[in-house]
C-alpha cells in the first residue's frame, strides 16, 4: 500500500501507472490498449493499477506461482506465460471448493463481527434460497460445513495465514515503527493493540496488527516490554531498525520514569544519530483534551440524555438521526464507557447540541430533570466544549488520511497549533467568531439577562486553551526535533543546502543539480521518487526517506480497530480466548489478502 502525499490536485496520479518491475513480481504486463495491468495468468485487466490493487489480485488469485522463487525461475515463468504456456496448477476438487467457500464465509462473519454459531444460520438461508430458486443445485451445499467449531477453526487458520504473510514481508523492512494503543478496549478486559508500520527498499508501506497483549497478564511495564520484544523477535524485527513509536497519552505509556516509552528508548538503538521518535497525540485525539478540560460534568449529563432517548424516545422522529449514528457506531447495545468516548467526538457533540431544545422538551415530557438548562455556566461550558471538540475533530479527520507521509501530518499539527494561538487571542478579546456554539449560547442568554450582567468568564476558557497548547507541544515535540529531516524529505529540491547537516550536503548538492531527477520529482509522487533513487549514489538521503516513510502518518488502522470493537461489542463481550480475539482483529484491520488455495490445501507456512 503506497502512503504518498499529493502536491497538487492538478497533477497526474502517477502512482496508478504501470511499473515494469511488476511483471516478474506479480505476473502482469502493460495492456496494449487502455490503462491498468494485464494479468498473464488469467488474462484479466486489473483496472485500478496501483500496486496494492495488483498485489491483491495476484495474492488472491495466483498465489500458487509463489513457488517460483528465484530470479531465473521467475524470468522463465514470465516467458512461458507470454507464450500462453500456462503451468498446470492442480484444480480444486469439489471438496476443496466447498472448503474454500466455508473459509470465505468464515472470514465474512469475522469481518462483520458475527458469532461462530451464525454460520449455521447462513447455511440454512442458502439452503432455503437454493430450494426455491435452483432446486437442482441444492446438493452443492452438501460438502459445506459452517458449524460453530469448524467456523472458529477456519478463522484461526485465516489468522495464521495472514500472520505468516506479514512475517515474510517484515523480513524485508529497512525501517519500522510501532503504534501502541491501550485505550481501544474501553469496555472490557484491557488489552494493548500493537501495530507495525514498515517499509522495504522500494518504499512500499505496510501497516498491520503485530499482536494483542492482555494487560491483566502483563501488568507491569517490564513484563509488557518483554511481551512486545517477544512479538518483535517472532516477526523477525530487530529494535535496531525501529525508528518511531506512537502511543496513547496514558501514564502507562508516557510516565516520565516508569512509562513504556522510556523503557523502549533505552532498549532501542537506531542505526544512525536519531533516537526513537515518539509522539502520543495521534491515537484517540478526541481524548487528548479530556485530561485537561473539565468535561465530565457535561459528558455525564449528555450520556444520561442519550440513555433516556434510547429507552423512552426511540420512536420520536426528531431523534432518528442521533439514534442511527449511535447504532452505526455501537450496534444495538451501548456500553457506558464506549458511549462516553463516542460523545467526546466533535461530530456527535455538535449534533446533540443542535438538538438541545428538543431534548429539553422531551425531558420535560417524561418528567426528567432539566436543571442543566437553567445553569448559565453549564450551558457556556457545553457550548465551548462543542467548539473545542469540533476543532479537534477537524484535525483528527486530517490525521486519519492514510496516503500521506509524516511530513504532511506534521504540517497539519503545526497548522493546528497556530490555530490554537488564534483561538486564544479571540477568546481573550471576547471574539467568538470561531466559537459558533458558545456564541449561540451567549446570544440566547442575553435575551434573559440584564445588559450589564456578565455571561461567561473568558479567563476560564483561556486556561483551557493554554493547557491544550502545552499538551500539543509535549506530545509532538519529537517531531519538531526532526523538523529539518521532514522538510528535506518533502522538498529535497527546494531545501537550502546551508541548513542541511554536513553529512548530507554533498549528496543534496548533487541531487539538486540532477535535471533528470528533478523531472522525476515533478512528475512522480514522493514514494515513487524515493523508491527509484539510487541507494549507491544517495545512501544518506535514501536512508532518511526510509525512516520518514516508516513513521506512522495517520491513525487510520487504530481507528479501524476501535470502530470494529464499538460496532461489535456484543459479540466481542462473549467468552473469547486471546488467540481468537487476536484473529478477529487481524482479519478486521489487515490489508493482506488470505491465500485461499494454501489454506484449502493445508500449505499454511508454520509460524516462526
Amino acid at each position: 500500500m503506497w502512503m504518498t502525499p499529493k502536491r497538487s490536485k492538478m497533477e497526474v496520479d502517477e502512482s496508478r501507472g504501470f511499473r515494469s518491475e511488476w511483471t516478474q513480481r506479480y505476473l502482469v504486463v502493460e495492456p496494449p490498449e487502455g490503462e491498468g495491468a494485464l494479468c498473464l495468468v488469467c488474462r484479466r485487466v486489473v483496472v485500478a493499477a496501483s500496486e496494492p490493487d495488483v498485489r491483491q489480485h495476484y495474492e488472491a488469485e495466483h498465489g500458487y506461482y509463489e513457488r517460483y522463487v528465484s530470479e531465473g525461475e521467475r524470468e522463465a515463468l514470465v516467458e512461458r506465460l507470454r507464450r500462453g504456456d500456462l503451468p498446470e496448477a492442480a484444480p480444486l476438487t469439489p471438496e476443496e471448493r466447498a472448503a474454500r467457500a466455508g473459509l470465505v464465509v468464515a472470514r465474512l462473519l469475522a469481518l462483520k463481527g458475527r458469532g461462530w454459531g451464525e454460520g449455521d444460520f447462513v447455511y440454512r438461508c442458502m439452503e432455503v434460497m437454493l430450494r426455491d430458486v435452483l432446486p437442482d443445485h441444492v446438493s452443492v451445499l452438501n460438502g459445506v460445513d459452517l458449524s460453530p467449531e469448524i467456523t472458529r477453526q477456519r478463522v484461526l487458520d485465516i489468522h495464521e495465514n495472514l500472520r505468516s504473510q506479514l512475517f515474510n514481508r517484515a523480513k524485508d523492512f529497512k525501517a519500522f515503527s510501532l503504534a501502541l494503543d491501550d485505550q481501544a478496549f474501553v469496555a472490557y478486559e484491557n488489552y494493548l493493540l500493537v501495530f507495525v508500520r514498515g517499509v522495504g527498499h522500494d518504499l512500499v508501506v505496510q501497516e498491520e496488527l503485530l499482536t494483542i497483549i492482555n494487560l491483566t497478564h502483563y501488568f507491569s511495564v517490564g513484563a509488557l516490554m518483554a511481551a512486545i520484544l517477544e512479538a518483535l523477535q517472532t516477526a523477525g524485527l530487530s529494535l535496531q531498525r525501529m525508528v518511531g513509536l506512537t502511543t496513547t497519552h496514558t501514564l502507562r505509556m508516557i510516565g516520565e520514569n516508569s512509562g513504556l516509552v522510556s523503557y523502549m528508548r533505552e532498549k532501542a538503538v537506531s542505526p544512525n544519530c536519531w533516537n526513537v521518535i515518539h509522539y502520543s497525540g495521534f491515537l484517540h485525539l478526541e481524548l487528548l483534551s479530556s485530561y485537561d478540560l473539565d468535561v465530565n460534568q457535561v459528558i455525564n449529563a449528555v450520556s444520561e440524555w442519550i440513555v433516556l432517548i434510547k429507552t423512552r424516545g426511540v420512536r420520536r422522529p426528531e431523534f432518528q438521526a442521533l439514534l442511527t449514528e449511535s447504532e452505526s457506531e455501537h450496534g444495538e447495545r451501548v456500553n457506558g464507557r464506549c458511549l462516553n468516548n463516542w460523545l467526546r467526538r466533535g461530530k456527535t457533540l455538535k449534533l446533540i447540541f443542535s438538538l438541545r431544545k428538543k431534548i429539553k422538551t422531551f425531558l420535560v415530557s417524561i418528567g426528567a430533570t432539566t436543571i442543566h438548562f437553567t445553569d448559565k455556566q453549564w450551558l457556556c461550558d457545553f457550548g465551548f466544549l462543542v467548539d473545542i471538540m469540533d476543532h479537534l475533530r477537524e484535525l483528527s479527520v486530517l490525521l486519519r488520511v492514510s496516503k500521506v507521509f509524516a511530513a504532511a501530518a506534521f504540517d497539519h499539527i503545526c497548522t493546528f497549533e497556530v490555530k490554537l494561538n488564534l483561538l486564544q487571542r479571540h477568546i481573550e478579546e471576547n471574539n467568538l467568531t470561531h466559537f459558533a456554539a458558545l456564541r449561540e449560547v451567549t446570544d440566547e442568554l442575553k435575551e434573559h439577562l440584564k445588559e450589564d450582567e456578565k455571561i461567561f468568564e473568558p479567563g476560564r476558557y483561556q486556561v483551557v486553551i493554554c493547557r491544550l497548547q502545552k499538551e500539543f507541544e509535549r506530545h509532538f515535540k519529537d517531531l519538531k526535533f526532526i523538523k529539518k529531516d521532514l522538510e528535506l524529505f518533502a522538498n529535497p529540491f527546494s531545501f537550502k543546502t546551508e541548513y542541511a547537516p554536513i553529512s548530507v550536503k554533498v549528496e543534496l548538492t548533487k541531487l539538486q543539480a540532477n535535471t533528470n531527477l528533478w523531472n522525476e520529482y515533478r512528475t512522480k509522487d514522493l514514494g515513487q521518487f524515493y523508491a527509484g533513487l539510487s541507494a549507491e549514489s544517495y545512501p544518506i538521503i535514501k536512508g532518511v526517506a526510509c525512516k520518514v516513510a516508516s513513521l506512522f502518518d495517520s491513525s487510520e488502522i487504530c481507528e479501524k480497530a476501535f470502530s470494529y470493537l464499538t460496532r461489535n461489542q456484543h459479540t466481542l463481550s462473549q467468552p473469547l480466548t486471546d488467540e481468537q480475539l487476536h484473529a478477529l482483529f487481524r482479519i478486521a484491520t489487515t490489508e493482506i489478502e488470505p491465500r485461499w488455495d494454501d489454506l484449502v490445501r493445508g500449505r499454511n507456512e508454520p509460524n516462526p
